[in-house]
């Protein structure tokens, strides 16, 4: 578990592809590795990774072929500057949200504008995480704790200020770039849980049939 606040900034150094996925080689820039131990869970743009080699200027870590598929880690180039956290202990500040490193789908920054010292951006997500996204909700953006300012439809707007910008990648973002997106995880387990007995059929899901039948909403 993480809390989707960024500790550094660190590069990938290298990339080995292993025939489906790939091993890599963070380097970790001003993170302290002093207390991570081969095994331990490091977020690299809000994807979980295990380190498992620490060479000392950062770690080696496996990319499954489904994460490389289902997040922005199949694109990823040697020398990309990457956000990254290391795993919450039980005496860590939670100053962001819960966030699991489990990415859900990927965005797409649709546009960005100054305002004020701030930055302002329009993300997409795919038209499947859009239930997930509420205003003044929270979302993790390249594992990034943000607060949504507007929602409209499958896009949401982001009010970056300039802390932000200068201790994440967020000030490299430009129109088409894209990015991790993770919803919050109250969000994921609530709609669960509506299901009820229904979660054991594969085909149960929340409709507006569904929200009226179980007295959430009135015709």
């Amino acid at each position: 578990m993480f809390t989707g606040i960024i500790q550094a900034i660190g590069d990938i150094a290298t990339l080995q592809p292993q025939g489906g996925d790939v091993r890599l080689r963070v380097r970790t820039g001003k993170l302290d590795l002093g207390d991570v131990q081969s095994g331990d869970s490091i977020a690299v743009n809000g994807v979980c990774l295990t380190a498992v080699e620490l060479p000392g200027d950062g770690f080696w870590a496996d990319v499954s072929g489904e994460t490389l598929e289902k997040t922005c880690a199949g694109s990823w180039k040697t020398g990309q500057k990457v956000n990254l956290e290391k795993a919450l202990t039980p005496t860590t500040r939670l100053g962001g949200h819960l966030v699991s490193g489990h990415v859900d789908g990927v965005g797409e920054v649709m546009k960005r504008w100054d305002d004020a010292r701030s930055v302002r951006f329009d993300i997409k997500v795919p038209d499947e995480l859009a239930k997930y996204i509420a205003q003044k909700g929270s979302v993790c953006v390249d594992g990034t704790s943000l607060t949504v300012n507007v929602v409209k439809g499958a896009v949401f707007e982001l009010n970056i200020v300039p802390h932000t910008l200068k201790e994440t990648i967020m000030n490299n973002y430009s129109t088409g770039s894209r990015v991790n997106i993770e919803v919050d995880l109250l969000a994921r387990y609530l709609e669960r849980l509506m299901l009820g007995g229904q979660a054991a059929n594969p085909e149960a899901g929340i409709s507006m049939a569904f929200m009226q039948q179980h007295g959430f909403v009135t015709k």
